[in-house]
């Protein structure tokens, strides 16, 4: 009963720990929670078996095999997402429901990273995830992943490349910010030339309504038809609610800031993707009620 309890210890301090590793593979805090619980039981068994070797080190332990079943969840729920309606995106977590320990640094936390790491092979972002966000050795990866430091290091190299991430810095969220106050009037005035201006002539939109409610079915491509996607929500929502037809303000979800958006009696949470120059390149719109269970939808 001891050794239980000594496992079950480790785990509590670490647990916080395994959630950052665990959401930031997923993107789904859920099933975050789910791995992590999973590697707490496997922690419990492991210590006893009477035949098994002593664990040196419970957190390097409990690190290897969270990353080893999120690797797993990740392939398992591949299939699923393939037949998910519409474009999938992860789930928004408020900022402050987060534990320190997961939001570590908030690097690889926002929901544009998590659902650009959506392209790379499991173990590649389990690599970048590890290295980026809680500062591990290509070395100690490797004795994670069963891969040599080389291999490691090339893993993290290419993931960086694919995902535009400066290898040396993490990005700044400040554009982001500043972005999002300016749409956020604009779309309240409903100054749709404004929205337009705000765009890069290459601006992508991902809207994820899961089949829940109404939502664009396939991403919108080049600022003429994300203004027309804006247009369109703005004239309906006039004829619901003629006196405030829609209402926008900023929370903090993710470890950065995004953007709530109320109309036809519903709540969207978008976060937006700045250039260098302050463009929006890129916005991701969460608007699948289940997936807005983690964030404060209240201004």
């Amino acid at each position: 009963m001891t050794l239980a309890v000594s496992a079950t210890s480790a785990w509590q301090s670490e647990r916080n720990r395994l959630l950052g590793i665990a959401y930031r593979m997923l993107g789904d805090f859920g099933h975050a929670e789910d791995v992590v619980s999973e590697v707490a039981i496997d922690a419990v068994q492991r210590e006893r078996k009477a035949d098994a070797d002593r664990v040196d080190s419970w957190p390097a332990w409990l690190t290897t095999v969270c990353v080893r079943r999120s690797i797993d969840r990740v392939r398992q729920l591949a299939a699923v997402r393939e037949d998910y309606t519409g474009p999938w995106l992860p789930e928004p977590v408020d900022t402050s429901k987060l534990p320190d320990e997961a939001v570590a640094n908030r690097e690889l936390l926002s929901l544009t990273l998590l659902h650009l790491a959506e392209q790379l092979a499991p173990e590649a972002r389990a690599a970048l995830v590890l290295h980026r966000a809680f500062g591990m050795s290509a070395i100690d990866i490797g004795e994670i992943l069963e891969k040599t430091p080389a291999a490691v290091r090339q893993m993290i190299s290419r993931a960086e490349r694919r995902l535009e991430i400066d290898p040396e810095a993490p990005a700044p969220r400040a554009k982001d910010r500043a972005a999002l106050e300016k749409l956020v009037r604009a779309i309240e005035q409903g100054e749709i030339d404004t929205v337009v201006a705000m765009l890069d002539r290459d601006a992508v939109l991902w809207a994820d309504g899961g089949g829940k409610v109404k939502s664009a079915m396939n991403p919108l491509f080049g600022a003429a038809r994300i203004a027309r996607f804006f247009a369109g929500i703005l004239g309906k929502a006039v004829v619901f609610d003629p006196v405030q037809p829609v209402r926008a303000w900023l929370i903090e979800v993710n470890g950065g800031t995004a953007l709530v958006l109320r109309h036809h009696g519903r709540s969207d949470v978008i976060e937006v993707d700045a250039a260098p120059d302050g463009s929006i390149r890129g916005l991701r719109q969460l608007s699948n009620p289940d997936k807005l269970t983690r964030v404060s939808l209240c201004p």
